[in-house]
């Protein structure tokens, strides 16, 4: 399945129908009068938050959506039958927004949370609403009011508890296969996951936390280098993050510097994430030589205030305590007790 995050759509709600002109014509009723009835209302156009549904594939090719107009009135005072309402289906994380003004009409987070999106037109009235003691035989209807019509652009934001973020071939993906059901593509060349992935981390009793796999940032991601500024906004609703580094030598550059340039391009995207609570993991620690320079970078990270773990993929050493350590902040932030924030 392909992952849009982004689309455009023109949504239009249904016109009201037309008011019947009509005039009771039955023996032995003589001067029948009108009776013609008012027009069916418009369908409405609403957006439904289905959990099921990860991205806005299915919102990709429909530019144009309309509910249904309402039925023009009948006679014998007969109303038209209304617009059948057309309901959105979105995955939960859409924002929708006025395409022309740039307003935030709704941010759609929980299950079935649903929004009326545009509202249909009333129907007009019949030549019956409009009799009176001077006018006896009207000949006036009223046509239906048009649907409300917008330009509409639906963005979605990721909801996860953890968001994994890290230089290219930081060992992200591998690490969401190897504690979730989540099956990223994994290679050993950069740039390997290009969608985000999502991934439910199940713990206890019962008991479970939404992991998020960010393709790779790089130096200038937040000005549109790399693959970062495309998916960034994926990690702005994340809880905690996991800074996943990287020591082999698939790695370019000195690992405190790669990691503060990381860092950087977080706040500079969002001065927010930058303040996020933050574990830093080191990765591929089947690797002599990464165990030996891990032992050695450990404190440096840690005297800056970051709480560091230590984890193999391959081996799988370091994952039942990254699981437990992440499942035990998440509680201890949702009590409102949170990791306090390092400094620079």
């Amino acid at each position: 399945m392909k992952f849009i995050d982004e689309v455009k759509i023109n949504a239009k709600a249904g016109d009201g129908g037309r008011g019947c002109l009509s005039f009771l014509r039955e023996k032995f009723v003589p001067l029948g009068g009108p009776d013609g009835g008012d027009g069916g209302r418009g369908g409405d156009v609403l957006l439904e938050v289905d959990m099921s549904i990860t991205t806005l594939l299915d919102l990709r090719y429909k530019h144009h959506i309309k509910a249904k107009n309402g039925m023009p009135g009948l006679g014998k005072n007969k109303h038209g039958k209304g617009g059948e309402d057309l309901a959105i289906k979105v995955p939960p994380g859409t924002l929708v927004y006025d395409d022309e003004t740039g307003e935030l009409l709704a941010d759609l987070t929980k299950a079935d949370q649903g929004f009326l999106l545009l509202k249909g037109g009333q129907g007009g009235r019949g030549n019956a609403r409009f009799l009176t003691s001077s006018n006896r035989a009207p000949r006036h209807t009223q046509p239906g009011i048009p649907g409300e019509e917008r330009t509409l652009r639906l963005q979605l934001k990721l909801l996860a508890d953890v968001g994994l973020v890290g230089l290219p071939n930081a060992g992200k993906s591998t690490l969401i296969s190897c504690i979730s059901a989540a099956r990223p593509k994994i290679a050993d060349y950069p740039f390997t996951t290009l969608i985000p992935n999502l991934g439910v981390v199940k713990y206890g009793d019962f008991r479970s936390f939404v992991m998020a796999d960010i393709p790779g940032l790089i130096e200038g991601a937040s000005d549109g280098h790399g693959l970062g500024s495309r998916f960034l906004r994926h990690i702005e609703r994340t809880d905690l993050f996991l800074h996943l580094v990287d020591l082999s030598s698939l790695q370019e550059g000195d690992p405190t510097e790669n990691f503060d340039k990381i860092n950087q391009e977080l706040k500079r995207y969002n001065q927010e994430l930058g303040e996020r609570p933050m574990l830093v993991v080191f990765t591929k620690q089947d690797i002599t030589e990464v165990r030996e320079q891990t032992a050695e970078l450990r404190p440096l990270f840690e005297d800056r205030g970051f709480r560091t773990l230590a984890i193999s993929a391959v081996t799988r050493a370091g994952l039942p305590e990254l699981v437990a350590t992440v499942a035990s902040e998440l509680d201890r932030m949702r009590q409102g007790d949170t990791l306090d924030s390092p400094g620079d």
